[in-house]
């Protein structure tokens, strides 16, 4: 008798917990993501029988063909292309440098063009250099210092940043615009240390521009390896008279036509209302672009699949943009919002995966006060999944010639101390891409979607009203 009062009493006195709907819905896209995800299989076949999709390639044209075919495969509602005009930029025979000390001794260092450099004079360029560590020390230097030299930049990573992409940001500038300036004062060629915060022989190439320099007066451009630039600075501090050879044989072609691959379900309520989520499908040549951004297309694709699959129908139109020359033009993200406009179309929210495959800690938004809110409203449903990060900042290059001051849009944020290591590299590759953590970042976007297409945006109408 006591027994069962004293059971009765604890039945009575304690709260029963139950799943909400939102729980339930966010655990059934995270089980078919880690049971059944595609995302991974999909990234082997891009990575491994595609490989670099450089912008007007015909590997760019094979992903091109290849997602679209699986897009078609996941029922949607309609997948169609979206025909861009980009540039087509080809390296040519690999590059060569070296560091001569003296007549016949040399040194040979890793290099390797950056994306949209001219060549070098056919047999090479070898000259002295002089070691900068930022653009703003060439007004210092002068053109009597650097007319005629080789520009070495040197400024490396900010190790004591815990965010690598505020680190990358803080000295990116030498690679895109260093050629430029340097040609300002007479220099006849630039060499910038790679981005990142890794000491290997893997040189990073990446975008960079010759603003409105006439097309005669244009320098060559190349990255060298962090370890080759620690050997060339070190070998400068002991001989200041060394000279540096380095020959690339790129080459910018006229532009071609690509296309934005992109996949739709359409909305149930608000089908005028617009969701985005995407990544790009270009990439370097170096490697096979496995995290840049192989990984933020596939889960992509995958975010729309998982919706399917776990039972949930939209309310609103959701879209799976596929981009098309994100490294060397963001032409495709700019058509994109440019036909949108041109068709007045209503979009709510857009989500950009571009920052590897790595484990997902959150996202980044831009987007008004009122709208953050409610998505850090949520912040409990993502705890169990080791989600914490619900913060104002950056979305992603792609998405953002959408914006405007209705649309909430948003970036994964997946842990960042490997990216770099990788970023533009001959190692961003398949290997280095972890099947788990790319099912999960898949997940993660996918309940972002969610709950955004459930519970709607905050449009700033209302916010003023």
């Amino acid at each position: 008798m006591r027994t069962t009062l004293l059971l009765a009493l604890l039945l009575v006195s304690t709260p029963f917990f139950s799943q909400t709907d939102d729980e339930k819905q966010i655990r059934a896209i995270y089980d078919q993501a880690l049971t059944n995800g595609k995302a991974y299989d999909w990234l082997n076949h891009l990575s491994n029988q595609i490989g670099g999709r450089l912008s007007g390639s015909v590997q760019a044209q094979q992903a091109v063909d290849y997602t679209k075919a699986q897009l078609d495969s996941l029922g949607l509602d309609r997948v169609w292309l979206q025909p861009v005009m980009v540039p087509k930029w080809v390296r040519g025979t690999p590059e060569f440098a070296y560091i001569e000390t003296k007549p016949g001794l040399t040194t040979n260092v890793p290099i390797c063009a950056l994306g949209g450099s001219v060549a070098t004079p056919d047999k090479g360029l070898k000259t002295n250099i002089i070691e900068i560590q930022g653009i703003e020390d060439l007004e210092k230097l002068g053109k009597d210092q650097i007319a005629g030299k080789i520009v070495f930049y040197n400024r490396p990573m900010e190790p004591k940043l815990i965010s690598t992409f505020a680190s990358y940001s803080g000295c990116v500038d030498q690679r895109y615009s260093g050629a430029s300036e340097a040609g300002k004062y007479g220099a006849v060629g630039v060499i910038v240390r790679s981005v990142t915060l890794s000491l290997d022989d893997f040189p990073h190439t990446g975008s960079m521009s010759y603003g409105d320099t006439p097309v005669e007066d244009r320098i060559p451009a190349a990255a060298i390896s962090t370890k080759g630039a620690e050997l060339l600075s070190t070998t400068l501090k002991l001989n200041p008279n060394i000279k540096l050879y380095f020959k690339q044989n790129c080459k910018q072609l006229d532009d071609v036509e690509s296309y934005n691959v992109i996949g739709e379900i359409k909305g149930s309520t608000y089908p005028n209302e617009i969701m985005v989520v995407g990544g790009h499908l270009d990439s370097w040549d170096l490697g096979d672009g496995s995290h840049d951004d192989g990984a933020g297309c596939v889960q992509s694709m995958d975010v729309l699949r998982l919706l399917k699959e776990s039972g949930y129908k939209p309310k609103r139109t959701l879209r799976v943009v596929l981009f098309m020359n994100e490294e060397n033009g963001l032409r495709g993200g700019n058509k994109y919002a440019e036909v949108a406009l041109s068709k007045n179309e209503k979009h709510v929210f857009a989500l950009e995966s571009d920052s590897g495959g790595f484990t997902p800690r959150g996202f980044s938004f831009d987007c008004s006060e009122e709208n953050l809110k409610q998505v850090q409203s949520w912040a409990n449903l993502f705890e169990p999944y080791l989600i914490h990060m619900f913060v104002k900042g950056y979305s992603g290059a792609d998405i953002g010639p959408l914006k405007n001051e209705d649309l909430v849009l948003a970036g994964l944020r997946p842990d960042s101390q490997r990216y770099f290591d990788h970023h533009h590299a001959e190692n961003d590759t398949f290997e280095h891409v972890n099947k788990r953590e790319l099912e999960l970042g898949a997940a993660t976007m996918a309940s972002l979607v969610y709950l955004i297409d459930k519970y709607g945006t905050i449009p700033s109408t209302k916010i003023k009203g």
